[in-house]
């Protein structure tokens, strides 16, 4: 890029990619990060777990092996409050309920065809959906978010901390409940995929295996989404493992910021991501950042972030790090319109020899296009 509008150059060499695998991840809890599993048995009441979810991204998936009554998974409170799914089975009917101060609010009600075998509570930031398999696999059964941000705030870290894993009955008849797992959400697929990589862009290894982040994608849009780190062995790709889950506190809530970046720098790693955890076209979006130890690539982490300051006036996203000749590059999507998007690629620098933060100034800025994001900054040819 110069410091001119970016076009492209007939000397820039063109290089083609081809499919090499195809798959797509999906889990409702996320493997390695259950907080509560449990064989199941004979209900007739409701069993409220000791653990509490650490974010408002988490599942309960159970076996629905026999039920008199109806069927209920969910976050509760000691004093009965709470949201949680529950699967009527005389009547085939799922519904989601919220309890406030004691008053029930049926928020979303839907008839299903066939007997449930398994059922799941999903809690992606404030929307809530029922998902059932009678036979097919998972399938969404009902969702709601808006009816549910309006009674409770499950961003508020003090309304989430006195919520518990829960199941079981309410107490009108026996269910036989079997494979009980609750825990971290895990993705209906991903997205925005970045290698963690060393300040000047060598990948970074961990056994031979590639360290990558990306989007895990939600039982919704942007705010539904979070993110994660994977360990992918490339000759075998489709057995990646997620080793991370991280999450944002901002503003007083816990938020499911996602697209960005990690780089070890020393015994630290720097992450940059885009603030898609409190989206609105009204809001925008824009580029935050943090320092913090070589931990984060594994467990669940809730990040302390601040805003990086871009050579921008626009929304900006997608940020892409690389130091280059002692000068940090900064990669990024500058977005003048998200009600209807507009994004195009921007690049920044900072002064020689001065940290990734300071005094960043625009390279250049790709107006010949309207419809692209995700820039990364690789080493191709040795350039």
């Amino acid at each position: 890029m110069t410091t001119s509008d970016v076009a492209p150059d007939a000397s820039t060499a063109i290089r083609a990619f081809c499919e090499h695998a195809r798959f797509r991840p999906f889990a409702l809890v996320s493997p390695g990060f259950e907080q509560c599993s449990d064989p199941g048995g004979t209900y007739d009441h409701l069993h409220r777990a000791r653990a509490h979810p650490q974010a408002p991204y988490v599942a309960i998936e159970l076996t629905v092996e026999s039920a008199e009554a109806p069927v209920t998974a969910g976050l509760t409170a000691p004093d009965g409050d709470g949201i949680v799914v529950v699967y009527h089975p005389g009547r085939r009917r799922v519904r989601i309920i919220a309890v406030v101060d004691g008053e029930r609010h049926t928020l979303r009600s839907r008839r299903v065809r066939a007997d449930v075998q398994r059922l799941a509570f999903v809690a992606c930031e404030n929307q809530i959906t029922g998902v059932i398999d009678a036979g097919r696999g998972w399938r969404p059964a009902v969702t709601v978010r808006d009816r549910v941000a309006a009674l409770v705030d499950l961003r508020d870290p003090e309304t989430l901390s006195s919520l518990a894993y829960t199941w079981g009955t309410r107490g009108r008849g026996p269910a036989t409940l079997r494979d009980i797992t609750a825990g971290v959400f895990g993705m209906t697929g991903v997205r925005d995929p970045h290698l963690v990589q060393y300040a000047d862009g060598e990948p970074y290894l961990r056994d031979g295996k590639v360290l990558v982040t990306m989007t895990c994608a939600g039982m919704g849009f942007f705010t539904q989404a979070h993110w994660g780190v994977f360990e992918i062995d490339l000759r075998r790709p489709a057995q990646m493992r997620q080793v991370a889950h991280l999450f944002t506190r901002r503003d007083d809530l816990l938020l499911g910021d996602h697209a960005g970046q990690i780089v070890v720098d020393g015994d630290e790693c720097i992450v940059v991501v885009s603030s898609w955890g409190d989206f609105t076209p009204e809001r925008g979006v824009h580029v935050r950042h943090t320092t913090t130890g070589l931990d984060v690539l594994d467990g669940v982490h809730i990040l302390e972030t601040e805003r990086l300051a871009l050579p921008t006036r626009h929304s900006a996203w997608d940020p892409s790090l690389t130091r280059i000749d002692d000068r940090w590059r900064l990669a990024y999507v500058e977005s003048p319109s998200q009600a209807p998007f507009r994004f195009r690629r921007a690049l920044a620098a900072s002064r020689a020899g001065a940290a990734y933060p300071d005094d960043l100034e625009l390279v250049g800025t790709d107006t010949a296009h309207d419809q692209c994001e995700g820039p990364i900054i690789a080493r191709v040819d040795d350039e």
